[in-house]
């Protein structure tokens, strides 16, 4: 039962985060709205990413981010960014299809090199509260940049400004 919410809340989003990749010009990837945040290309490229945390976030309980292999690929085009995203999305949602109900109450960490990133707690708390959250954490920023840059933004959870006063 909590995996089928989780499943209709994957891919509803999933779907929004495929718009707003979707809404990326090439022209954009290398804006940055100050010097110190990623630009456009790399917080994409990081959103496209997190999708391959599911698999150490529903199949282990310890998560060793020291030994996890980023993986952006080449971010000088959009369509590769997207075309990564979704090789990413299927894999993310193949695991959440196969996850054991069972263990979504069993303690999930996440570790570096030994020192703890995020302590143990309940795997169903971590999968709502980390893994989901923090792509919808960067999609807002992501939304910002977009905005920022002078580019439109598709509506998300309903029409933005622009598609109501044109």
């Amino acid at each position: 039962m909590l995996k089928q919410g989780l499943l209709n809340e994957f891919n509803h989003e999933a779907e929004n985060t495929r718009k707003l990749l979707k809404s990326i010009p090439d022209s954009a990837l290398d804006y940055r709205p100050q010097p110190h945040l990623w630009s456009i290309g790399q917080l994409a490229s990081h959103i496209a990413e997190v999708y391959n945390w599911f698999d150490g976030t529903f199949n282990v309980d310890e998560f060793d981010m020291g030994s996890y292999k980023y993986d952006k690929g080449d971010i000088s085009k959009a369509e590769n960014i997207v075309e990564k995203f979704e090789e990413n999305v299927a894999k993310a949602r193949e695991v959440l299809e196969n996850s054991d109900e069972s263990t979504f109450f069993n303690n999930w960490s996440m570790v570096m090199n030994g020192n703890a990133l995020m302590p143990p707690s309940p795997r169903i708390a971590m999968v709502r509260g980390f893994l989901f959250n923090h792509l919808y954490h960067h999609r807002g920023e992501l939304v910002a940049h977009l905005r920022a840059s002078g580019n439109k933004v598709p509506g998300l959870y309903g029409p933005t400004y622009e598609d109501i006063h044109g």
